[in-house]
């Protein structure tokens, strides 16, 4: 899942944070009601800045290493096994805590409920 062999994204600075996040889309096409689930790795020390769900619900899974994350400007810790839930239109930071590790998470994105 996060093979550097395989095909993925580097994203850097991303919504205006710091260093490198990789992405890897582990679904070809969108699974109704899931839109996209992605694996991600956030190197160490870096940041996801500040950006609002604009368009689906999520929810983000930490699978290895140390972090914190904003949701809607209120911080709590991220680390391994802990689940975030994003509301259409919440507003979402993460930050890797470790100097030497990666922070490595999942990314599930569904359609509204209508």
């Amino acid at each position: 899942m996060f093979n550097r062999q395989l095909p993925h994204a580097v994203r850097e600075r991303l919504f205006g944070g710091q260093g490198a996040v990789r992405v890897w889309a582990l679904s070809a096409a969108p699974m109704p009601p899931f839109t996209a689930v992605l694996a991600c790795e956030l190197e160490p020390g870096a940041s996801v800045g500040v950006h609002v769900q604009e368009h689906y619900p999520e929810i983000v899974i930490a699978i290895s290493g140390r972090g914190s994350v904003r949701v809607n400007d209120v911080a709590a810790p991220f680390d391994a096994g802990q689940v975030i839930e994003l509301a259409h239109g919440s507003t979402l930071a993460i930050s890797n805590g470790s100097e030497t590790e990666p922070l490595r998470y999942l990314i599930i994105k569904a359609e509204k409920a209508h």
